[in-house]
C-alpha cells in the first residue's frame, strides 16, 4: 500500500459529483448552442471571448488561452469561422509574426442567436438551484481553484 492520502467517504462522495458535474456541463452547454446556433461550445466561446476584447480583435494566442483551447484546436475553428464569415484573421500590424482573429458583424450576430437560449441554460442548471449567498461562495471556491490549477 502506496502512502497516498486517501480520500474519506465524505471527500470522495464531493469528487464524483464535481467530476459528474465538470464532465456533463460542457455536453449540455454545446448541445445547446448546436441546437440553437448551430456552433459548437468551443466555437460560442471564441465568439464571446472575441466580443469582449477592444475593437473585438485580439492575438490568437491569447485568444487561445482566453477559449481555454490549444493554438493548434483554436486555429482549425478559427478557419471555419473565417469561412462561415464570423471572424476574419490578418497579420499583426506591429509584430508580423503574431496573427489576430477579429469578431465581424456576422459573428456578432451568430452570438445574438445562441446567447440567449444559452444563457437560460446556464441559468436553469446552476444559478436557480443556487442562492445568492451560494453563487458568491461558488465564485469565490472556483477562482481559488482555478488559481491552483493555473496560477
Amino acid at each position: 500500500m502506496s502512502d497516498a492520502p486517501w480520500l474519506d467517504d465524505e471527500e470522495m462522495a464531493t469528487w464524483l459529483a464535481f467530476v459528474g458535474l465538470v464532465s456533463r456541463l460542457p455536453a449540455a452547454l454545446d448541445g445547446q448552442v448546436r441546437s440553437d446556433a448551430d456552433v459548437s461550445y468551443f466555437e460560442y466561446t471564441v465568439l464571446v471571448v472575441l466580443e469582449h476584447a477592444e475593437d473585438r480583435t485580439m492575438r490568437m494566442s491569447d485568444l487561445a488561452y482566453l477559449a481555454n483551447g490549444s493554438l493548434s484546436r483554436l486555429s482549425h475553428v478559427a478557419r471555419r469561422l473565417e469561412q462561415e464569415g464570423f471572424i476574419r484573421r490578418f497579420a499583426c500590424p506591429t509584430d508580423g509574426r503574431s496573427t489576430l482573429a477579429a469578431l465581424t458583424d456576422a459573428g456578432l450576430e451568430k452570438l445574438a442567436q445562441a446567447a440567449p437560449g444559452h444563457v437560460k441554460l446556464v441559468r436553469a442548471l446552476i444559478f436557480d438551484e443556487l442562492t445568492r449567498d451560494e453563487v458568491r461562495q461558488l465564485g469565490a471556491l472556483s477562482r481559488r481553484l482555478l488559481d491552483r490549477i493555473q496560477p
